[in-house]
């Protein structure tokens, strides 16, 4: 605490750079990073309910998941192909 008080008072604060705007809270790199954070998230969270609620084995719900990445990588490469 009296660090902090310190640093505020004697100004010490003014002789750090700023942090860059890559790397700033509102930056799209961390825009992304918290987007993929949430996503983990919610793939727990579907994971969770996969097996605890519905009853569905730990590799029952590794293949689920993995299936559901094998479709989204083809419907995103057939977007990808029409559009382009």
């Amino acid at each position: 605490k009296t660090d902090f008080i310190n640093f505020i008072s004697e100004q010490e604060w003014k002789s750090i750079e700023p942090v860059s705007s890559w790397f700033g809270p509102s930056s799209f790199l961390m825009s992304s990073m918290s987007a993929l954070f949430q996503l983990s998230m919610w793939i727990r969270h579907c994971h969770g309910y996969l097996t605890e609620n519905l009853g569905i084995p730990v590799w029952g719900s590794y293949a689920v998941f993995a299936l559901a990445t094998l479709f989204s990588g083809l419907i995103l490469g057939l977007v990808s192909e029409a559009l382009g």
